[in-house]
């Protein structure tokens, strides 16, 4: 055999090896992307069906109650007393027709622990007709009150109501000074 011949042999033997090597390469990186495919696949699947077997509660994810959202952010009614009787604070009810509703719904809480607190809440018609209900012993930690509108007995005509009104008045606190809080006022069908 002659060099040539043995370059060419060694040439052959190092060339057929490299390519069979690329090729197992090949096959290896290709058997580990179908792997991580078919386990993706299969994960999916599986969440998919366990979100399935859970029924869906529709009355949880969509509330059932219609409502007229007045105001949705956290109000602060702040009194003092020297020299006032009263505080008011007025949302402004544009004529708006009340009739569909069934109750007023809002969240409520005082600030101070120590206080005794009355709250007056207040509808006004366009005729100056006025119906008011006190919550007595506002709580300190939040609480979810719920009014039905029928208990406003002075108002014959909910078709144009003028405004709601939230009072602090000095005879319905046991201290001076003080505020309170209203969150997520409505009106609820």
């Amino acid at each position: 055999m002659e060099k040539k011949d043995i370059y060419e042999h060694l040439a052959k033997i190092y060339l057929d090896s490299s390519t069979s090597l690329k090729k197992k390469q090949t096959k290896k990186v290709s058997r580990d992307y179908k792997t991580t495919v078919l386990i993706s696949v299969a994960v999916i699947l599986g969440i998919l069906v366990i979100i399935s077997s859970f029924p869906l509660n529709r009355n949880r994810l969509i509330n059932p109650q219609r409502t007229f959202v007045l105001s949705a952010d956290p109000i602060k009614v702040s009194y003092n007393f020297n020299p006032a009787k009263k505080e008011i604070y007025s949302l402004n009810l544009n004529k708006a027709n009340l009739s569909p509703y069934k109750a007023l719904g809002f969240s409520l809480k005082k600030a101070n622990y120590n206080d005794i607190i009355s709250l007056r809440i207040e509808f006004t018609n366009i005729y100056k007709e006025k119906a008011e209900v006190y919550l007595n012993d506002i709580p300190n930690k939040w609480q979810e009150y719920t009014l039905a509108l029928p208990d406003f007995k002075n108002i014959t005509d909910w078709l144009e109501m003028e405004n709601l009104a939230f009072i602090v008045e000095e005879w319905n606190s046991k201290e001076n000074k003080g505020q309170i809080y209203l969150d997520n006022i409505r009106l609820i069908r």
